[in-house]
């Protein structure tokens, strides 16, 4: 069985979290190994040398050797847990590898042919990777270490999807089983806002400067129209004012004959 990478690992007793929080403190990483049809066991790795190994994309995706004492044990990575801001791991997973028993795990997808793509090429279209990576089930001997993608037949508007996919001998895609999603498309790129001009502007301009202006005279008429404007206080004045002159009117002829 090929692997790629070597870990040193030591077994570890003390579980819990203020242990784990001493072994961080101490530049260790906790760790569990497990499956195998053997008994889970816990493990501390160097974090320095596996913040170096997690940086290269084959850790994810090829068979490890996990070095415990004298004990080898192929593993392959099944879950990290990295702190939410500081590049730290705060826990790793690992599950044994048996020869003869198949193994599930997710390999990266690797596009080729973009460049030359009808769709980009002359279409000017974008290519839009809506995966890049799938999870398959196989022997440990027929483990890619990727999975190649070749879209250079690709027109505008056009996709591959999982099913499309080559895949190598006794390898067998798990998540096919679920639907056929889309990998990659070409897409056409969106149009863009024309950007506003000086002839756009002025109307802009002239409404802005005549909102003012209207707001002012429709505050003026609602002043005059008011039940309680100078307008209504005179015009009601008058209306008080009317009988008061009609009967002196009256009154007039009668001083008049008095005088007689």
């Amino acid at each position: 069985m090929k692997t790629s990478f070597e870990l040193v690992a030591e077994f570890r007793e003390t579980q819990g979290k203020g242990a784990s929080r001493r072994l961080r403190h101490d530049g260790k990483v906790p760790a569990i190994l497990y499956g195998g049809h053997l008994a889970a066991r816990a493990l501390t790795l160097s974090h320095q040398k596996l913040l170096i190994m997690l940086e290269n994309e084959r850790f994810y995706s090829t068979i490890l050797s996990l070095k415990v004492g004298e004990e080898t044990q192929a593993a392959i990575l099944k879950d990290v847990q990295r702190h939410p801001f500081r590049n730290a791991i705060v826990h790793i997973d690992f599950q044994r590898v048996e020869e003869n028993e198949k193994i599930r795990i997710s390999i990266p997808l690797h596009f080729k042919g973009e460049a030359i793509a009808p769709g980009v090429k002359s279409q000017g279209g974008l290519v839009s990777h809506m995966r890049t990576e799938v999870e398959v089930s196989c022997l440990p001997r027929d483990l890619p270490e990727f999975i190649e993608v070749d879209i250079s037949g690709l027109s505008l508007n056009e996709s591959i999807h999982l099913s499309q996919l080559t895949m190598p001998a006794g390898v067998q895609l798990v998540d096919l089983a679920k639907e056929d999603a889309a990998v990659v498309a070409i897409h056409s790129p969106r149009a863009e806002e024309p950007e506003p001009t000086a002839a756009d502007a002025a109307p802009v301009a002239e409404g802005a400067a005549a909102a003012p202006a209207a707001a002012g005279a429709a505050t003026a008429a609602a002043a005059t129209a008011a039940p309680g404007g100078d307008a209504a206080k005179k015009a009601e004045a008058g209306k008080k004012a009317e009988p008061a002159k009609k009967e002196e009117a009256k009154k007039e002829p009668a001083k008049k004959d008095a005088k007689k």
